[in-house]
This record gives C-alpha cells, structure tokens and sequence, in this order.
C-alpha cells in the first residue's frame, strides 16, 4: 500500500446544502481560493439507492487540490480546511449527501419502527413494494395526465350526504387535530379526504352581516361549508398551486344568526404528497368584510377520514430502487456500507425537505443520532448539525412559517451527548434555499468540533436560549449559554425581538443588553408571558452575537 495517512475522519452528510460545491457558490469570493493541500483527502459517495443493505461504496479518495475542492462540497470543504489548519493533522472528508432528501432516508429501518410516523410509513412504503400493479416509471406524460387520468379517484361527497356539515351533527367522537397541520404530522402518512370542523361563537352584533372566512392554505382541494351551506372551494381549476394557495370565502349575512355561532366544516382532497389545513395561523380567522382582527381559527379542529387513498407516489418517481426519499433506503445504500469505517464524527446539513414536519423532526432528529451511534459502535461520537438559514420560498408570503419551529426542533437536539449546532439564521437569502455563503456554515462547525472534539480554547456557538423570567416593570430577562460578550453585530437595538402577555399577541420589543442577559419590554405588554427572537422564516435583522461575533440562535420562551 502506498501514500496512506493516517489522521482523523469526518462524514459530512445531509441534503443539497451539504452537497453543493464550491464551484457553485464561486471559490474566489471569500478572498481565500482552495490550493493543494495533499493531507486533506476527499470522498464523495455516489451510490445508488436501492434495495437491501448494500456492502460496497462507490466513490475513490482524492487528495485535496484546487481542482478536486471546487468539486467537492463546499461546507465540508471550509470545515475540514478550518480543522487541518488547526491540528495540522491529516483530514479525511467523505461526502455523503443527497439533495432533496428527507430524515427518513437516513435511518435505519429497526430505528424508524421506534417512530409511530416511521412506522405507519413501513407499513405503506413496504406494501407498495409487493403491490404488483403499482405503476411503472414513463407510463405517464405529465404530472396533470396523471392526474387525469391515473391519480385516485374521488368517490362522492359522502361526508356531505351523511351530515357532516352542518351545525346538527354530533361530532364528539370525532378525534381533533390542531390547525394549522398535515395529517401527515399526526398518523395519517397516506393521502386521501378529510373532513375538518369547528364551531366558533362571533359577537351577536355581527348577526347578518357578510364575514371574510379565512382559512390560509390548504393542500391540496377544498370544499368549504358554515352551517351547512357551502360558501366555497378550489379544486383542479385552481392549477398546480392550489396546495399553497390561501382561501378567503365570503359567508353571506343571512348564515350568521343571532347568537352567533358558526359551524365551519372543511372538506379537503389531497391525491398525493402531503395534505391538510397549512396556514399560516395568522390567517385563519373569520371577521366581518373590510375589517381587521376578528375571530381566530387556529387551534383543535375535530376531524374524520371520509376517503384513505394510502400512499400515493408522484407520477415517474415511485417509492423503492431509485428514489432516494424511500423510507430507510439511504441508510441501507449509503450508510451501511461505510460499517465499520473508524470516523471521527459527523457533520450534518438537512431539513429543508422537513421543514413542514417540525414535530415529526423533533423526534426523528435524536434518534437518527442515536441510530448512527449504534451502528457505528464507536459511542458517543460527536455530531454538529447546521440549523436552518433565513429563507422564504414566497417572499410576499405571512411571517412565521414553520422553519422557526424546524430550528427549534433542530435546538433541542442538544440535549443528546456530543451534539452541536452551527446558527446560519443571519447569512440566508430570502429567495434562495441554497445560500452562497458556504465558508462561514463550514467554520461554524469547526469551531464547534474544535471546542468540544479537540479541546481548543475557542469559542464554539453562538448563544443558546437557556430561560426567560417576568421582572418587576413588566419586563422579562432572557438568559443564554454562550453568551459571553452579549452584544449586536452593528451596535444598533436588537432586531427581530418581540413580546407578548397572555393573549400571545406579539408586539416589537425594547430592549437592554445587561452582561450575558437580554432585557425585553413593550409599553403594550403590561404583564409579560413570552419573548421571540428571529421566530420567522425569513428574519432578516439578526443581528444579535456573542463576543465572538457567533449569531445567537432562534428561539421562543413560551416553547408553543
């Protein structure tokens, strides 16, 4: 054997924003351009997905040059240059990412069945694998030809016909769900119709008067009904965006009594994908026309499943050899072939492709950890992911999606040994899911690595949330781990920074940096229940460090 090194070994894993090079993010605009660097070697896995644990890895170590590192991944890259450049020891660096992909390709198939969600997935993934009438690649056109002429079929307003929406039916028995939500998120992983109700009291001075139903969006198709009559929908004419397309319904005046109780039934067709009422919370709510606030409508809704399709698969992309989002095929084909590989630790960069599914993730994150552990046999090695960047898909979209609740679930699994995080909040870009700025993502989780791995003095994070308290003068302290040298990045009040009382309405903040504590008040908020930093998709004034420049992390003091 010949030109071997022996040094220390790091998997770097995740979806696109772990997998894209450095020649697409420009190698020249950080000032520093990659040169040969021959005890870096580099690995990128390139197997297939496919069925059964694999043994063999495709792929071939290369040593790091200027042409080898500008095809390589560019985070992985910049973290593994950061680390030699400190212990001048050889770094090995296997890539192993794939774009688009979810947690579930990821983990082993006995750890998913831990997971009511993984479970219930098995369960249809595997019974598509022995169905032999499933549908054969190339056999549609076009997703819309499918639609046509191959999705499941609505088989009849059933619900309608038996009562479901109208104010006299009885729908105790009914389980709830809260809105807003996929089914997917609460043990339905197949798609179908559902029927969704809630009954709301509005003033009685609203009696007879027109009212705006908004519900946010809904995914995919809808038929909407107050005390029985319906007052709208949107189904295949409304084209491919439906799913995310908010509904606002007129209900007319004379479907507003007296009393001012309202039965609001919701019947929502999804043939594939995800499905359900989506949101935002902001806009579900119903009030009269031309005005603001009114009633809010997030919250438990009670459903039933009038109609299970299963699990459907998107036209020319069916789950098993090939698609790489099957459940556990990931692991199977790109992960137990590395078994027993001696590594070091793991760098992680995923849950874009989860970022609708933060509850889901908050489980699912730990034990993919605790699943690679096992496998690996090496203990508790270190694991340091990157939380999500700034990024809206609309920007015209509502604030505060679901990402601020992805990054919180990616938080919490910091309370696993040996796991660190990386904060990207402040180098996103609202229009991009795939920001440019690689080379801070990369030296973030050095620092990391080399605080908590190497015993290195220096600093590793930015501050974490540790807990908030009401003090006297309706003001509320927020305390921080990492939080030495508190302080904003450009001297101005803190950005992004809001609190609210009971009623959970949030109001712009003021605030006062004392030490290592955040001070937070609003002459609106008397009596604080709960502070909110960077809680958006898309903030876009985090500017919040610790004395080492590192951004502090999303967060919520309230914790719902």
């Amino acid at each position: 054997m010949r030109d071997v090194l022996v040094g220390e070994v790091w998997i770097c894993s995740g979806q696109s924003n772990m997998e894209w090079k450095l020649s697409q993010v420009d190698p020249q605009r950080d000032g520093d351009p990659p040169t040969d660097l021959p005890r870096i070697r580099l690995l990128t896995i390139t197997n297939a997905p496919r069925l059964g644990r694999q043994d063999e890895l495709e792929g071939r170590w290369t040593p790091a040059s200027e042409r080898s590192l500008v095809a390589f991944s560019a985070v992985a890259g910049w973290f593994g240059r950061a680390l030699h450049r400190e212990l001048g020891v050889p770094i090995g660096l296997i890539c192993n990412a794939w774009g688009g992909t979810r947690i579930q390709t990821w983990i082993s198939r006995e750890a998913l069945l831990q997971d009511p969600l993984g479970r219930t997935e098995i369960r249809h993934y595997e019974g598509f694998l022995d169905d032999p009438t499933r549908m054969a690649p190339g056999e549609w056109a076009s997703i819309p030809d499918w639609e046509a002429r191959g999705a499941p079929k609505d088989t009849g307003n059933r619900g309608l016909s038996d009562g479901w929406a109208g104010p006299a039916f009885d729908d105790a028995g009914w389980k709830t769900m809260p809105m807003p939500t996929q089914w997917q998120q609460h043990g339905h992983a197949g798609s179908g119709v559902f029927w969704f109700r809630r009954s709301v009291l509005v003033p009685a001075a609203w009696s007879g008067r027109d009212l705006d139903l908004g519900l946010g969006a809904i995914d995919k198709h809808d038929e909407t009904y107050v005390n029985g009559e319906r007052v709208g929908g949107m189904g295949f004419e409304g084209g491919p965006n439906t799913w995310c397309t908010p509904r606002t319904y007129r209900v007319p005046g004379r479907l507003v009594p007296a009393d001012g109780s309202l039965c609001i039934a919701v019947r929502v067709r999804s043939h594939f994908h995800h499905g359900g009422m989506i949101g935002p919370a902001v806009e579900m709510r119903v009030a009269p026309v031309g005005e603001s606030g009114g009633v809010p409508l997030h919250g438990p809704w009670r459903y039933a499943v009038e109609q299970d399709y299963g699990v459907v698969t998107v036209p020319n992309t069916p789950w098993g050899p090939g698609n790489p989002n099957s459940p556990y095929i990931l692991f199977d084909s790109r992960i137990a072939p590395l078994l027993p590989y001696a590594i070091r630790g793991a760098i992680w960069y995923q849950g874009e492709s989860n970022a609708e599914q933060p509850e889901a993730y908050r489980r699912l994150m730990p034990l993919m950890i605790r699943d690679w552990r096992r496998a690996w046999g090496q203990g508790d090695f270190p694991f340091i992911q990157v939380q999500l960047a700034n990024f809206r898909n609309q920007p015209e979209s509502p604030a505060n999606g679901r990402w601020p609740e992805l990054r919180e679930a990616q938080t919490a699994a910091l309370a696993e040994p040996g796991v660190g995080m990386a904060v990207a909040v402040d180098i996103g870009d609202p229009k991009d899911i795939h920001p440019r700025n690689k080379r801070d993502v990369g030296e973030r989780l050095a620092r990391w690595a080399l605080a908590h791995t190497y015993g290195r003095e220096v600093a590793a994070s930015g501050s974490l949330y540790r807990d908030a308290t009401v003090e006297a003068g309706g003001r509320m302290r927020v305390r921080f781990d990492h939080g030495a040298g508190l302080r904003t990045r450009d001297g101005a009040a803190v950005g992004e920074l809001t609190i609210c009382g009971i009623d959970r309405v949030h109001h712009p903040a003021e605030s006062r940096i004392e030490g290592d504590t955040l001070l937070a008040w609003s002459p609106q908020v008397l009596r604080p229940w709960a502070v909110r930093y960077a809680w958006d998709d898309c903030p876009m004034r985090c500017n919040l460090v610790n004395g080492a420049g590192l951004p502090a992390s999303p967060f919520r003091s309230d914790g719902a």
